[in-house]
């Protein structure tokens, strides 16, 4: 009995180191996790700023694109009124630079 008994305790005790190494593995797992969970919560916060520095700078392109515009159609509206400002002076051939022959001026009223 008292083997059987000594036979018991070393099986218990063998039972016991093998519950304390597997407590150590999940422990180990666990802190894994908690270390994978901690990179990617910091992935997912880069991730967000960068979706929020390409939000302003796609806001900042299209403020660029509507100004370019606006600068576009004021140009375009100012070289209409300076063709149109040039067109009322006539130069004889004689002045004409560099040998160029001039169009006669249209006479409109006529």
């Amino acid at each position: 009995m008292v083997k059987q008994g000594s036979v018991l305790a070393d099986q218990a005790g063998t039972t016991m180191q093998e519950v304390v190494r597997s407590i150590g593995r999940v422990a180990e797992m666990v802190s894994e996790i908690s270390a994978a969970s901690s990179e990617q919560t910091s992935g997912v916060g880069q991730v967000g700023e960068a979706v929020t520095q390409l939000d302003q700078t796609t806001q900042q392109n299209a403020a660029l694109v509507e100004e370019m515009a606006a600068a576009a159609s004021s140009l375009q509206s100012q070289a209409q009124q300076m063709v149109a400002a040039v067109a009322h002076f006539r130069l004889s051939e004689g002045d004409a630079p560099g040998g160029v022959a001039m169009l006669p001026h249209r006479n409109d009223e006529g």
